[in-house]
């Protein structure tokens, strides 16, 4: 089954991002830089760790 990777237009100008794809209702993510590697997740999860990042749990980190 080939995935349909999808990523932010925000990424256009740094040449590198974090790509989503979803396979059997779990997400993907991988970095386009090193596609081989490849992390599953949940909807639910993701979605937790979104609303934290958008909250800016995760400030210090940028």
């Amino acid at each position: 089954m080939d995935l349909h990777w999808r990523k932010s237009s925000f990424s256009a100008d740094t040449g590198s991002c974090v790509e989503l794809a979803e396979e059997g209702g779990d997400i993907l993510l991988r970095e386009s830089d090193d596609p081989e590697v490849i992390v599953r997740t949940t909807r639910k999860k993701l979605r937790a760790f979104l609303a934290g990042a958008k909250a800016g749990e995760f400030d210090d980190f940028a």
